[in-house]
C-alpha cells in the first residue's frame, strides 16, 4: 500500500474536496481519500493498479492540478 499527499492550490471549499474524493474513489486501486480544505491537501491511499501517475492524471482531468 501506497500513500501520499498532494497539494492542489485551487482547493477553496468542501464541494471541492468531495468532488476530488469521489472521483479518486473510483480509480481501480484506491482505498481511501483524505482531505483537508485549510491546508489545500488531499492524502491518497492506493495500491496496484493505480499509481502516481494515474492519480495526478486523473486530478489534471478534473481540473486540480496537484503541485
Amino acid at each position: 500500500m501506497e500513500k501520499e499527499t498532494f497539494t492542489i492550490p485551487n482547493i477553496t471549499c468542501h464541494h471541492c474536496t468531495m468532488t476530488i474524493e469521489s472521483e479518486l474513489k473510483e480509480l481501480e486501486g484506491v482505498s481511501l481519500v483524505e482531505s483537508d480544505v485549510k491546508a489545500r491537501q488531499v492524502t491518497v491511499h492506493w495500491q496496484a493498479p493505480a499509481d502516481r501517475d494515474k492519480i495526478t492524471a486523473l486530478l489534471e482531468e478534473i481540473n486540480y492540478h496537484a503541485v
